[in-house]
């Protein structure tokens, strides 16, 4: 199939691109490198350059025939999403919206779109089932939200098929690609990074969450294992699916337990510090992923906190600079 991965110079849509390129898919891969690395494009991947606003642009990449789009474009950061929630919508759902605009032009019927957890707020009841309201508690959760409301309504006006994949927490890295965001936000590499002396502590936000040791607890699941749920979406869509899935490892884990999987894995001591509760944190998010293994035929492979920290630890050894080094 001939794919367009927007965002596909980042975390996830590098590794999507990856698979799909290993498995003989023509692949283009669309971003403004404004978050994403022109390095961690794979090999073999067209490359155009290009904002998710810009109409003449994403005309650029979907010209010839395109058979689908795979979504990734977009800001993802919670507590920046709180601080700046105008360009959070502007660049998420305009991007979006623009994006869908360009794909009807093209007649381009099928997307699989990169959603999150964050939609569903605090969840009423464990593990959150795909049925559960959705209340988003921070402007990221509610613009994904938003877009997987402007998904249906393309399905209804002009036969666009789509798999909203709801995440939780990716984690790990292939043996070419991980994690390198800058500034890093993401509790994995943190801590990584602080257990290899790169910075001095960590901030554990709250200590006072109803959870078995009082911090966050949420569902990590391997990226390799995400990127096959991509995969499989496709030909899920081919059989008549639209709708939003989720997909983790229906495992929990709070943040003290994160670091000592770190401190295990690394061998290395972990030096961290409670702060506040951040704002827009729900106190826990743990997946049903039920839908996703029936409807997809999914299997997780790769989704052991231990394996996740193995393999994002083995990354950031061998890439000490990240994607620029």
């Amino acid at each position: 199939m001939k794919l367009v991965v927007t965002g596909g110079a980042g975390y996830i849509g590098s590794v999507v691109a990856e698979v799909l390129l290993a498995q003989g898919h023509d692949v283009t891969v669309f971003d403004n490198l404004s978050t994403g690395h022109r390095t961690a494009v794979p090999d073999g991947a067209r490359f155009v350059e290009g904002d998710v606003r810009d109409e003449a642009a994403l005309a650029r990449a979907l010209d010839g025939s395109v058979d689908a789009v795979l979504h990734f474009a977009a800001f993802s950061v919670v507590a920046e999403s709180v601080q700046k929630p105008r360009e959070y919508f502007d660049n998420n759902v305009g991007g979006t919206q623009s994006l869908l605009r360009a794909m009807s032009w093209f007649d381009v019927r099928r997307m699989v779109f990169s959603s999150t957890a964050a939609v569903y707020g605090t969840p009423a009841a464990l593990p959150i089932e795909e049925t559960a309201a959705c209340v988003p508690e921070n402007p990221y959760g509610a613009s994904k939200l938003e877009v997987e409301r402007a998904l249906e309504a393309a399905r209804t006006e002009w036969g666009l098929s789509y798999a909203a994949l709801r995440y939780f927490n990716a984690g790990g890295a292939t043996a070419e690609r991980g994690e390198d965001h800058r500034p890093e936000s993401h509790l994995i590499p943190v801590v990584l990074d602080t257990a290899l002396g790169r910075r001095e502590s960590i901030t554990v936000f709250g200590n006072d969450y109803d959870t078995r040791d009082g911090t966050c607890l949420r569902d990590y699941i391997h990226i390799s294992d995400l990127a096959s749920a991509h995969v499989l979406a496709l030909d899920a869509m081919a059989r008549g699916f639209s709708g939003a899935l989720n997909l983790g490892s229906e495992k929990g884990f709070t943040v003290l337990e994160v670091i000592r999987a770190v401190e295990r894995i690394t061998g290395r001591g972990v030096s961290f510090h409670i702060g506040p509760r951040r704002p827009g944190d729900p106190p826990a998010l743990l997946a049903s992923s039920r839908a996703a293994v029936d409807t997809l035929r999914w299997q997780r492979r790769a989704s052991d906190l231990d394996e996740i920290v193995r393999s994002a630890y083995a990354w950031r050894v061998a890439n000490p600079g990240g994607y620029g080094g």
